[in-house]
């Protein structure tokens, strides 16, 4: 099931130190659990719902990657793919793709920006506008 996203809140004002201690911790356990967790999930899938299952849940992980991605090169993004005056990358609950929506609703994406948004035009037609504040949620 597709859902429209309805507000954005900017993320509160943390700890720096709390905030590299939990980003190590994270790194620690996805390392450790990650593995054992997509081969359960994938065979568990496999076994109940077939390749529907898998192709769900694969979309799951490409689109918490692709929002981690969205954190991850915000600073690159901001600088090579938007204007000054442009709506920002880095919002952790929002895909690259929507981000690259916002911006060309806008206007404010650079030429690099704009060959970005064809490319990905070529592989799924309007996908950076169809993007905007999209995200999937399990229907089970």
């Amino acid at each position: 099931m597709i859902l429209h996203k309805e507000n954005h809140k900017k993320d509160k004002e943390t700890n720096p130190l709390i905030g590299i201690l939990l980003f190590l911790i994270s790194i620690v356990l996805m390392l450790i659990s990650g593995p054992i967790g997509f081969i359960f999930a994938f065979l568990k899938l496999l076994f109940t719902k077939g390749i529907k299952g898998i192709g769900g849940y694969a979309l799951q992980l490409a689109i918490s990657i692709d929002q981690l991605g969205n954190v991850l090169m915000q600073h690159l993004f901001n600088s090579i793919w938007i204007k000054n005056n442009g709506y920002q990358f880095g919002n952790r609950d929002e895909t690259i793709s929507s981000a690259i929506g916002k911006n060309k609703e806008l206007g404010t994406l650079t030429n690099f920006g704009k060959v970005i948004d064809k490319l990905l035009d070529l592989i799924d037609p309007n996908h950076s506008l169809n993007s905007i504040d999209y995200y999937i949620q399990p229907t089970d």
